[in-house]
């Protein structure tokens, strides 16, 4: 019975969604956006869709971009290990919580230097999400545009809120899903994304862990793990898709429900390409950097509406 069920499932997943995440050549009209994705609910991949960004060319090296902030106070967060707002030992009990990353406001060059040469001890990543890009940098405004139009157009609604990440290879995104549109464009390097529709919350095995942050000290190069005071709970996915090859069966007999289930929609996004992704799809992400040997990513928002684009 299982078995059929199982089988069901997977059939009307490839009804409703098809097998693989649709590629367009170019950019969609915004009536056609908004039929065959937004109002499906379906992700795709657009090429040719940010071809005359300025930042196609100027970002993807370093030393514009240390120039172009060169006195810039920037919003550096650190981790032991690239895995912030994601699940680890909890410091004082035999169970997990959800960590934060350390956030330390330091000068652009020198966080854009530990991102492309990260020390043994730490991963730092840019990744503030408060507006940032207009307030710590702001001087990059004009080499991107400042909205995607089509795409506005058919949302109805401009951006709020822009926000700009950049990463290396050691970060990566933990399973979750956003409440809000989201447009994710390559500029140099790779984005890898696995993808389930809200309809698999099931397999994502969701539960509220305790709040912790880590603490950095500059001094000793070490890090602390500290539950939040006052306790805050934090709902979040239990299901790691790419556990080590030694407890692989391990976490299947954990999460069977993910792990024997329809396999998540794979995406790799492209230099100069766009994934659209719509609201409440789980998604996790690792990326490649380009030349530059960072990554980096750009969200624009509106109200519960963000389109994210990602320039890695």
């Amino acid at each position: 019975m299982e078995g059929k069920v199982e089988s069901l499932w997977e059939e009307v997943r490839e009804l409703t969604l098809g097998t693989t995440v649709d590629r367009l050549r170019s950019p969609p009209t915004p009536l056609q956006f908004l039929r065959d994705f937004v109002s499906q609910n379906k992700p795709c991949i657009i090429s040719n869709a940010i071809s005359h960004w300025p930042a196609l060319s100027l970002w993807s090296t370093p030393s514009y971009l240390a120039t172009a902030l060169s006195s810039s106070l920037v919003s550096l967060h650190l981790t032991p290990d690239g895995q912030a707002d994601a699940l680890v030992p909890h410091p004082s009990q035999s169970s997990l919580c959800f960590v934060s990353a350390h956030v330390q406001p330091t000068l652009f060059p020198q966080a854009l230097d530990l991102i492309r040469r990260p020390p043994s001890h730490l991963v730092a990543y840019l990744q503030q999400q408060n507006d940032c890009f207009r307030t710590e940098y702001s001087e990059l405004e004009s080499d991107c545009d400042a909205h995607i139009p089509w795409a506005s157009e058919a949302l109805g609604c401009l951006p709020e809120a822009v926000n700009l990440w950049i990463g290396n290879h050691l970060s990566q995104t933990s399973f979750h899903k956003d409440h809000y549109e989201n447009l994710y464009a390559v500029v140099s390097g790779e984005k890898h994304f696995l993808l389930l529709p809200p309809t698999d919350v099931h397999r994502m095995y969701i539960k509220e862990y305790p709040a912790a942050r880590y603490s950095y000290s500059q001094e000793n190069g070490e890090f602390r793990l500290e539950v939040e005071e006052p306790e805050r709970y934090v709902p979040w996915s239990s299901v790691d898709p790419c556990p080590a090859r030694a407890s692989l069966k391990q976490e299947s007999l954990k999460f069977p429900l993910y792990f024997n289930g329809p396999k998540p929609f794979e995406v790799t996004v492209k230099a100069g390409e766009v994934l659209y992704l719509p609201s409440m799809w789980f998604h996790h992400v690792r990326q490649s950097p380009g030349d530059g040997g960072c990554t980096i990513a750009v969200n624009y928002c509106k109200d519960e509406m963000i389109f994210f684009v990602a320039l890695a």
